[in-house]
């Protein structure tokens, strides 16, 4: 496959790929940083680099190249003793290729003293030796590390690249429905897998359920939908656990390892489908903005444009402004901070209640 090419199963991604196929050409620097969103290509192409670098892709993506090490958190973090099994590898000289590629998944995690150790050698390499970390969030690795590395940055992807893989999928024969996944998705891939789930679409009623009933309902209790939008959260918690489990009945972890590897999934997941939950929550709002202002041809949700021409009223306009802008600091803050998600979550409706409850006063 010529490097124009090596590339072509990660959608979009033009300057991060052009970095890559550069390096390819000219010879790898000794560590990079992929960073952005999950579900955008980020270890697709981390991966596909990798197997370009040793030469053989199919055992790189089966991870069993001698010259591959592929290091990610077991529990919550990569901890100390997990670098220094990394750095007594380093000092084995390469088995096949001319490199040995250390891929380094949710290098985020990495705790102070493993980030410590892993520094010492991103400083003195071994000369064969090609560091690759993956992060979602770069701000929590330290400024140290990053500034050894050389950034190479992913983004969310384009509307109409998120359509292409809804139609390569199928199974969405509605246009109009096809649309709104692909805006909700909000250009990551991972997020559309989960949204084509049967049981995405009842949770996503529950939650735009929620969203009308802040101005719809009188006797609105917070308490009431909040439970209910955990309860669809524990349920997205549980089925990736589930996945996770039959992917791993055949492997080499022990049962502890195991049982750690499982809750991280299990609540990184549940913190995404919280967090999915707020974008989409904000999108809900400001699609009101929308109708509000007579742009109805910019609905995020535009699969449910009947409630909301219903809903979006020049006298709720202002109070839906407010209540986007209180949705996503909330976003921001269980996105930075390591909140509970039901007091979160009714803190912030009994805030929306309050919100429309004073337009509707006036009405």
């Amino acid at each position: 496959m010529s490097r124009s090419d090596l590339f072509a199963t990660v959608a979009e991604q033009e300057e991060a790929k052009a970095l890559l196929r550069s390096a390819l050409a000219e010879g790898p620097s000794h560590a990079y940083l992929f960073h952005g969103p999950s579900g955008v290509g980020k270890r697709k192409a981390a991966l596909l680099f990798a197997g370009e670098l040793l030469g053989d892709l199919r055992r790189v993506e089966q991870h069993s190249h001698p010259d591959l090490y592929l290091l990610e958190p077991v529990g919550d973090q990569i901890r100390i003793d997990d670098i220094r099994v990394l750095r007594r590898d380093l000092h084995m000289r390469p088995f096949e290729a001319q490199w040995r590629v250390y891929l380094i998944f949710s290098a985020e995690t990495m705790n102070r003293e493993a980030a410590d150790a892993l520094l010492k050698d991103l400083e003195e390499p071994p000369a064969y030796a090609v560091f690759v970390l993956v992060a979602g969030d770069p701000r929590r690795i330290s400024t140290t590390i990053r500034s050894r590395c050389q950034s190479v940055s992913f983004h969310r992807l384009s509307e109409q690249a998120v359509l292409e893989q809804i139609v390569r999928l199928g199974g969405v024969p509605d246009e109009q429905r096809r649309r709104a996944l692909a805006r909700i998705a909000a250009g990551r891939l991972d997020r559309l897998e989960r949204l084509l789930e049967p049981a995405a679409s009842a949770r996503r009623t529950r939650l735009l359920e929620a969203a009308r009933a802040v101005y719809n309902n009188p006797d609105f209790e917070p308490a009431e939908q909040v439970r209910s939008l955990q309860e669809a959260i524990d349920e997205r918690g549980a089925e990736a656990r589930a996945k996770a489990e039959r992917g791993l009945e055949d492997g080499e972890l022990t049962k502890r390892e195991l049982d750690q590897h499982l809750r991280r999934v299990e609540r990184g997941a549940k913190r995404e489908e919280l967090l999915a939950m707020l974008e989409e929550l904000a999108a809900w709002y400001r699609d009101l903005i929308a109708i509000a202002i007579g742009a109805d041809g910019v609905l995020i949700h535009s699969d449910n444009a009947d409630e909301l021409r219903a809903d979006g009223t020049l006298e709720r306009l202002a109070a839906a402004e407010d209540a986007v802008d209180l949705v996503r600091e909330t976003f921001r803050r269980m996105q930075s901070l390591n909140l509970n998600s039901s007091l979160a979550l009714e803190a912030l409706f009994v805030r929306l209640h309050a919100l429309f409850a004073g337009v509707e006063a006036l009405v």
